[in-house]
């Protein structure tokens, strides 16, 4: 079944190694016979800093706006970015803090600690680099990272991660490992 699969490139750096990955992701996808868009986080104009909280509505940029129209087309989320000091890079946590908003992702229920998730239906894969070995960040870490972008974030407002790929160590990474990476990734696209 054909599905409409957005990848959300959370490195803020165009050139990097998540942008040949994203890139590869998209390749597989579109061949596969799926309707593919791309946000490049870095090339969006916004203000990443949710200034107060849910107490005043902050009004949504043009490219924070379109973003969410995005969500709310896809089927798919692929979310592409390096773990940087065991998460997300501060420009993807703030592009989140900014669109997954009440009355778009979640709703907070009258008289109770309880939430509506609002983004429910749709699944995600989250595709990360780091320069911790894997073994590292699983076993000593917890991999803090992951928990709070499945469970936290995308967990709370419906959205199931149904696929989480960790490329690492980056660092001293071989040509032809990095290449057999985006080969991975590619036949993951085609495959969602």
């Amino acid at each position: 079944m054909k599905k409409n699969i957005l990848i959300i490139l959370g490195h803020p750096k165009a050139d990097s190694y998540c942008a040949a990955l994203a890139d590869a992701y998209s390749d597989g996808a579109k061949a596969g016979g799926n309707e593919v868009r791309k946000l490049h986080i870095s090339e969006l104009t916004f203000d990443p800093i949710l200034w107060n909280g849910y107490s005043k509505t902050q009004e949504l940029e043009p490219d924070l706006a379109q973003a969410q129209e995005l969500i709310s087309w896809s089927h798919h989320i692929v979310f592409v970015y390096p773990i940087w000091w065991g998460t997300m890079p501060s420009l993807l946590k703030g592009f989140l803090e900014r669109i997954l908003l009440p009355g778009f992702a979640f709703k907070y229920r009258d008289d109770s600690v309880w939430w509506d998730k609002l983004l429910q239906g749709k699944t995600a894969h989250l595709i990360t680099t780091l320069d911790t070995p894997s073994w590292y960040y699983r076993f000593i870490y917890s991999r803090p990272g992951y928990n709070q972008m499945k469970k936290v974030i995308l967990g709370f407002c419906g959205i199931k991660v149904n696929k989480v790929s960790q490329f690492s160590p980056i660092k001293g990474s071989s040509l032809e490992k990095r290449v057999k990476w985006l080969s991975k990734v590619k036949q993951d696209g085609m495959n969602v």
